[in-house]
């Protein structure tokens, strides 16, 4: 399906802010990654400023998060009863990376501009990254092998959604694997870890 005018500005001038930085990215360039000429003022007729557009970009990747946390959450439910544990908590690590990755773009923006937008970064903490840690606590709580296990979810979230999110922010600015561990190694380590949140079975009188 093609872009309209609106969705090809957002989403390469989010390209172009990773890729230069947010002050170092004109009006102009950006139209004319848009398909507009440049300078010739297309992009105001859509957004109000450079700005605009930038928390349009975040605004939207916020909502869009939401809706594919709700989706993956759905998605997840489903396979319960037909789907062995540690199948499960794979597909809920994976699923993690492939969203860390996809905002790789706004990740690179994150870091490098938007100390200056606070307000921004509200957006991001409240609309991408607690969502997700929301949803880890939501899932594990509603795993049968889970729901009688009296553990602090939010900090083993914490732990487990944040290895997950590191795993990928070390990738895009270091430029390798963290410890060297390939993404299938990761993938195993962190069910072997979740796996072990459970209690030893009772010992045999």
């Amino acid at each position: 399906m093609s872009r309209s005018t609106r969705e090809r500005i957002i989403d390469e001038a989010l390209r172009l802010f990773a890729e230069r930085g947010y002050s170092a990215t004109s009006v102009a360039e950006i139209e004319a990654a848009s398909g507009l000429s440049p300078g010739a003022g297309g992009l105001y007729r859509h957004f109000k400023s450079k700005y605009e557009v930038l928390a349009a970009a975040i605004n939207e990747h916020a909502s869009r998060t939401r809706l594919q946390v709700a989706g993956s959450l759905a998605e997840l439910s489903s396979m319960e009863a037909s789907v062995d544990l540690e199948e499960r908590l794979a597909h809920v690590c994976r699923a993690g990376l492939a969203k860390v990755r996809e905002e790789s773009e706004l990740t690179r923006v994150f870091f490098r501009d938007l100390s200056q937008f606070p307000e921004l970064v509200a957006v991001v903490r409240e609309g991408l990254l607690q969502p997700m840690f929301d949803a880890i606590v939501t899932w594990f709580q509603a795993q049968p092998e889970y729901r009688d296990v009296k553990l602090d979810w939010a900090g083993i979230a914490t732990v487990l959604g944040g290895s997950v999110v590191h795993y990928r922010l070390f990738q895009e600015t270091v430029g390798e694997l963290p410890g060297h561990a390939e993404k299938d190694q990761f993938v195993a380590a962190w069910v072997r870890l979740a796996v072990g949140l459970l209690p030893s079975p009772a010992p045999v009188s």
